[in-house]
């Protein structure tokens, strides 16, 4: 069925079907023309790939991410990071890197970060000078950190097909990447500012005022250290904790920045659902796709091929780096992770590579592949959001790919990145 599955499937993602669409169709045609199995089997295991309870937490995750980002917590977290690096060289540039890696601890995907925060950023950028263009490529290259800065829903379902690893180890083997991730950006944006001439103009405020804005922005913040400590500490499940943040966030929207109302609920439930079954689907797809792949035997012929190579850990980290890299191009994180992760994880366990680190390169990776064509999410997000041509952003995207390899890499060669933390912590 292999033979039939992946040509199929390209087939598909070349016409411009929906990954989801796309990958439970060729399962479909796989079924049909190179199995006895009945097609009611993709059904089953559709159903198989949802029927979770730690699954339960991507809808309330994506509700509370739906809930903060009203107006006011937006805002909160954008004039606290203009408030912090506004006044630098590239000033709004660093702003919009910085409030992306502040947002990435309430909405936990790249996709939010771009449409949200990154969109008004934006049009802040272009207002002071900086070409659209530009503005848009940065903000793309900054909303990589969404699935790495917990909570994050890439990292609750690569801890669903890896046993070796926790949600909670995940969030926060996540941290230190993420923070490298931005600083490497913020360095890519002030090299290129300093070439430009994106000058800042705006003189950086007493620090009673950094103080003041702080502290508004504090409420927002403090979503993710509860949930972050609620976990390590055992005091809920991430799946109670994904409950918590809804609850968590209703009262910070309506209680302390009092900027969401009752009336607007409906709306909110309603773009929460959306999402959140754009987003089951693809999972549901994605482990219908894994399950022709497994009684096809594909995991462990690669498996037992690779092992056969005896490659040090090191090279098959640089492979693992390079097949992603590849593999991003065509699809997105979360069926790269139900795909991937129960090929490559145990053989990376085998090598002795600890579980954690490994899990931050293939979600780091995965994540680069939506700042790339011809699939690129992240690009056709901004472009459709701010009118602006997937072109013309690609052409300004090559200084923050070079800025994100780089991190890619030292995360690579550096396992202590995503290792310490976990350890610290204890888990």
């Amino acid at each position: 069925m292999a033979e039939i599955l992946f040509p199929a499937l390209f087939v598909l993602l070349a016409l411009g079907l929906p990954v989801a669409f796309a990958m439970a169709i060729s399962v479909f045609v796989a079924l049909s023309f190179g199995s006895s199995y009945p097609n009611l089997v993709v059904v089953k295991e559709m159903f198989s790939g949802l029927d979770s309870f730690p699954l339960l937490a991507v809808p309330f995750f994506i509700l509370a991410a739906e809930i903060m980002t009203g107006g006011a917590v937006t805002l909160a977290m954008l004039r606290l990071a203009q408030s912090l690096v506004g006044h630098l060289k590239g000033g709004l540039g660093h702003a919009n890197v910085v409030s992306s890696a502040m947002f990435a601890g309430i909405s936990g995907s790249a996709l939010a970060d771009a449409a949200g925060p990154g969109t008004m950023m934006i049009r802040m950028m272009e207002k002071g000078g900086y070409g659209r263009a530009y503005a848009g490529a940065l903000t793309i290259s900054s909303s990589v950190v969404g699935p790495i800065i917990p909570p994050s829903i890439t990292m609750i379902i690569y801890a669903m097909q890896d046993q070796q690893v926790s949600v909670g180890s995940l969030f926060m083997a996540g941290v230190l990447p993420g923070i490298l991730i931005t600083a490497a950006v913020l360095l890519a944006n002030a090299r290129v500012s300093h070439k430009r001439g994106y000058a800042s103009g705006a003189p950086m405020p007493p620090l009673a005022e950094i103080a003041r804005i702080a502290l508004y922005a504090l409420p927002a913040l403090m979503l993710v250290v509860l949930i972050v400590g609620g976990i390590r500490f055992g005091v809920f499940t991430p799946t109670e904790a994904s409950v918590i943040a809804v609850f968590y966030a209703l009262f910070v929207g309506m209680f302390v920045y009092r900027s969401l109302r009752v009336a607007d609920l409906p709306a909110i439930i309603l773009r929460a659902a959306l999402v959140s079954g754009a987003v089951l689907l693809i999972l549901g797809a994605a482990r219908a796709f894994a399950w022709v792949l497994i009684i096809e035997g594909v995991p462990q012929f690669l498996a037992e091929t690779i092992i056969a190579w005896d490659l040090s850990p090191i090279v098959f980290l640089l492979a693992v780096n390079a097949l992603l890299l590849v593999f991003g191009l065509f699809m997105d994180p979360l069926p790269g992770v139900m795909i991937l992760v129960p090929i490559l994880a145990p053989i990376s366990f085998a090598l002795g590579i600890d579980p954690d680190h490994f899990a931050i390169i293939v979600i780091v990776n995965l994540t680069l592949g939506l700042t790339t064509p011809p699939v690129g999410s992240l690009i056709f997000v901004v472009s459709s959001a701010v009118n602006i041509k997937p072109s013309a952003l690609i052409k300004e995207m090559p200084p923050f790919f070079i800025a994100l390899m780089g991190a890619l890499l030292l995360i690579t060669f550096i396992p202590a990145l995503s290792t310490w933390l976990p350890t610290l912590s204890g888990f």
